[in-house]
Formats: structure tokens, C-alpha cells, sequence
């Protein structure tokens, strides 16, 4: 990632664990270019330098819906797509309305890039793995995920608790193999990658103010991620 920068005290205190803080702005600059005192130009968490076992430091957990908690937790793995270390989420409570997510507490970000690597383990309900931004709370946030049961990838937006849909497309999702999820929004314009290939292109305004990033899962979807990297874009 080049150089290593500190920039605010808050979002040191948030990423510095498990994150590492690049500028994205020209060439030989001394800090990272931000928009606001919370946004940053560009953070990736890999996971490697937090011990195993153990939830992430610098992250907070919920779950839209009902049912359990999630269950996140640093893993070491051998196939890690950097390092060892990445996040699992295990727990295995089959409800299906049931949608664990875990957001950086900081940096947030507007206009963003936000993408992750993610591995579809084992569910019997579902096999999904999604990443979440612009996220208010655990009920107001955009979302997308890929599904390796149903072998698609989904936009939606969750507002009030309710997960809408807004556009599906049909693409193979392999179970046990790391993929790459990506979501551009500027403004009120998203674009959706999967393993590259851009596959979702909306509008939608309703959640115009900087939320946090995160990742996503479902009912008793077990999945690995790994690279978790949000970018500011310009708009």
C-alpha cells in the first residue's frame, strides 16, 4: 500500500490495529487527502497484525432482523488471500431473516469505493457474502452481496429494517473459492463488481450522508473475508 500515514486521533484509534492508512492523493504529499475530519482516502483491513480467536479491535457488531448475534472472529487460514489472518463469521442459527453485519467504526465515507475478498464456507439457508457502506445503523444502509447457493449477486438498500431489493443478476458464485466483491457510488450512482466483471449499474438517493463500511452475511451463511478496502472517490 506505500507509505503509512496517521491522520486524525479517532480514526488511528479505530483502523490502527487491523487496518493499514495510505494516500491516494499526488505524489511525495505527507498526510492523506480527507474530506472531513472522519473520512480518510483510503484504509484496507487485512487482519493480519489481531490475534485469532478473538473479534476484531476497531469494529462493532449487529444484526438487521432476528435471530442470534453474529459470531465474527479472526481466523488464520492457509488460503488467505494476504497474509494469514481474516474474518470469519460462524455462527450458524438458520433464521432466515437474519442478517449479521460488522462496520469499521472509522473512518465513514461518502463517495466511495468499497471492496472485499470473500469466501462462501458453508449454510444450509444461505451462503452469502456482502459488503455494506453509507451504513447509518444497523437498519439504514446500501448493500450487496453474491450468493453461492443461488449463484447471483443482489443490490438492495435497507431502510427501517426492511431489506429491498432493487436488481439481481445471474453469475456462478463457487462455494470455497475467494472471490472479489466491489461497489462504486458517487453521489447517487452505484456500480456493482463481481470478480471484476461489472455487473449492476443503479441510482438511488435516499442515504446521501457518509456512513461507515463494513461486511454482511445471512442466516447461517459461514463465509471468510479478507481485504476489506474503502476508498474516497471523487464524485
Amino acid at each position: 500500500m506505500g507509505h503509512r500515514y496517521l491522520y486524525t486521533a479517532q480514526a488511528v484509534a479505530a483502523v490502527a490495529a487491523s487496518a493499514v492508512v495510505s494516500n491516494v492523493g499526488h505524489r511525495g504529499a505527507t498526510s492523506p487527502t480527507t474530506r472531513s475530519r472522519q473520512e480518510a482516502a483510503s484504509v484496507v483491513w487485512n487482519f493480519d497484525s489481531l490475534p485469532t480467536g478473538a473479534p476484531p479491535a476497531g469494529f462493532s457488531f449487529a444484526r438487521t432482523g432476528s435471530g442470534r448475534p453474529g459470531q465474527w472472529v479472526v481466523r488464520s487460514v492457509p488460503d488467505a488471500p494476504s497474509g494469514s489472518n481474516v474474518l470469519a463469521q460462524e455462527d450458524s442459527d438458520r433464521t432466515d431473516y437474519r442478517f449479521p453485519v460488522t462496520v469499521a467504526d472509522a473512518p465513514t465515507f461518502g463517495d466511495v469505493s468499497v471492496s472485499v475478498r470473500c469466501k462462501p464456507v458453508g449454510g444450509h439457508v444461505d451462503r452469502a457474502c456482502g459488503i455494506v457502506w453509507r451504513y447509518q445503523d444497523a437498519n439504514n444502509y446500501y448493500l450487496t452481496r453474491a450468493n453461492a447457493l443461488e449463484d447471483n449477486v443482489c443490490w438492495y438498500y435497507v431502510q427501517n429494517g426492511r431489506r429491498i431489493e432493487v436488481k439481481r443478476v445471474h453469475v456462478r458464485v463457487a462455494s470455497g473459492v475467494w472471490h472479489s466483491l466491489r461497489a462504486d457510488m458517487r453521489g447517487d450512482h452505484i456500480e456493482v463488481y463481481f470478480n471484476g466483471t461489472k455487473l449492476i449499474d443503479v441510482h438511488d438517493s435516499r442515504f446521501s450522508a457518509p456512513g461507515k463500511v463494513g461486511v454482511w452475511t445471512k442466516a447461517d451463511s459461514h463465509t471468510l473475508f479478507d481485504d476489506l478496502t474503502a476508498k474516497a472517490v471523487v464524485p
